[in-house]
């Protein structure tokens, strides 16, 4: 009789790992049901042996592979065209899945169509694979299909993916260059500081030359970075990186790092129009597909990307909880825009929340664009100088002796 290794949360929604014995995993699944555990995972655990035997490097490729949020829009767009055509849904998930061109989102989808098959929901289904589908996406095809209006929702869900993936798009566009232009600074600054200033530092010894106090300190650079003290330094910025993530998995410490990171010169407002432009889409997308506002807020909360914003929607959602409002509590945090918080407040007042939401996430994707062409043009030429003063600083470091053995000929 085969052992199962089980994922499961209890009623409260702790997190369970459990391992059960069973003739089949519907036994298994039907047991753990009993049990009054909901299974996100069930998968058979077998021996070392039997595993090294079915060993495949498709295995690990589909392991790192990464399902990202344009592939989730194009197979929402797709879902959402064959429901509208007829199309049942084992078939259709069977037609994705074979086109499908990532191996991780393919698996899943097999094995989304399986259960389908076996009689369970379709957001059931998905909710067993948080790593291609998240709560947010889980809950509104869970609201498609108890409205009966699934086409409707996986449109809603690759408009609102093809936003975010926009969005990002527009973000990694404007970081690209300066990272890129960061990056060769410092390979062509190390380059001459290891390569170039030790061929000069050897002709000046043998000229017997004095060597100005920049020309001594950049040649101790260079002896610095090609001795094995710098493994020390190597190390520390090891060291210094992972305390830091350490501290940033804390809750005091992705408070204070992402405040920070909400105040920074340049960036801060670039962060807070994308939190505010991503909190609107979603909250809205969620609460026109019919998702209880509770509900809602608690996936808007959990995916945030930021835990001052999701401090502060978690106060809204208690002020509803106690018949409050939402811009009120969010008018309290201060940490979305005053117009935001207003154009909220309308939308409450009049019934039409999602729709101004909708506005809301719109003028602020509007605004993100605007704010990205602004932060390149300012750190385009910022990076320009930047290289120019690493570069020209080795060059005036070897020139300078040079003009003082040239006024020594003299």
């Amino acid at each position: 009789m085969p052992t199962y290794v089980v994922r499961a949360r209890d009623a409260k929604g702790n997190p369970k790992r459990e391992k059960i014995t069973a003739d089949s995993p519907v036994e298994a699944r039907t047991a753990l049901r009993e049990k009054g555990l909901f299974v996100q995972e069930l998968t058979e655990d077998r021996g070392l042996v039997e595993k090294l035997s079915t060993f495949d490097l498709q295995d690990i490729q589909t392991a790192l592979t990464s399902v990202t949020v344009k592939d989730k829009a194009v197979f929402s767009r797709q879902f959402a065209v064959l429901i509208n055509a007829g199309v049942a849904l084992v078939r259709g998930l069977g037609v994705l899945s074979d086109q499908c061109p990532n191996p991780k989102l393919k698996k899943a989808l097999q094995e989304i169509s399986a259960d389908v098959q076996q009689g369970t929901n379709l957001s059931d289904a998905m909710r067993k694979h948080p790593q291609c589908f998240d709560g947010l996406y889980v809950s509104m095809v869970q609201a498609g299909e108890v409205g009966g209006v699934l086409d409707e929702v996986m449109n809603r869900l690759a408009k609102l993916l093809e936003d975010v993936a926009r969005l990002q798009n527009q973000i990694k566009s404007a970081m690209t260059y300066p990272v890129a232009v960061g990056s060769i600074a410092v390979l062509i600054f190390l380059g001459m500081c290891m390569f170039l200033l030790p061929i000069f530092a050897n002709i000046f010894d043998e000229l017997g030359a004095d060597l100005p106090p920049f020309t001594a300190f950049m040649i101790g650079i260079s002896n610095f970075l090609r001795s094995p003290y710098v493994l020390i330094l190597v190390a520390i910025l090891v060291v210094l990186v992972f305390a830091y993530r350490q501290y940033y998995k804390t809750r005091v410490g992705r408070e204070t790092m992402d405040r920070f990171f909400l105040r920074m010169p340049l960036f801060g407002d670039l962060i807070q129009k994308t939190a505010t432009a991503r909190f609107c889409r979603t909250f809205g997308a969620l609460s026109r597909s019919g998702v209880p506002i509770l509900t809602s807020l608690e996936i808007v909360r959990d995916t945030a990307g930021n835990q001052v914003i999701a401090n502060a929607v978690d106060e809204a959602r208690k002020e509803v909880q106690t018949g409050g409002m939402i811009s009120l509590a969010l008018q309290r945090e201060k940490i979305f825009p005053i117009m935001a918080i207003q154009m909220i407040s309308i939308g409450e007042e009049t019934g039409e929340i999602d729709t101004m939401l909708m506005k809301v996430a719109d003028f602020y994707e509007d605004e993100v664009e605007q704010a990205v062409k602004a932060l390149t043009s300012i750190l385009e030429p910022i990076m320009i100088v930047i290289l120019g003063g690493m570069v020209g600083s080795i060059l005036v470091a070897m020139y300078l002796p040079i003009f003082g053995i040239m006024d020594a000929i003299k």
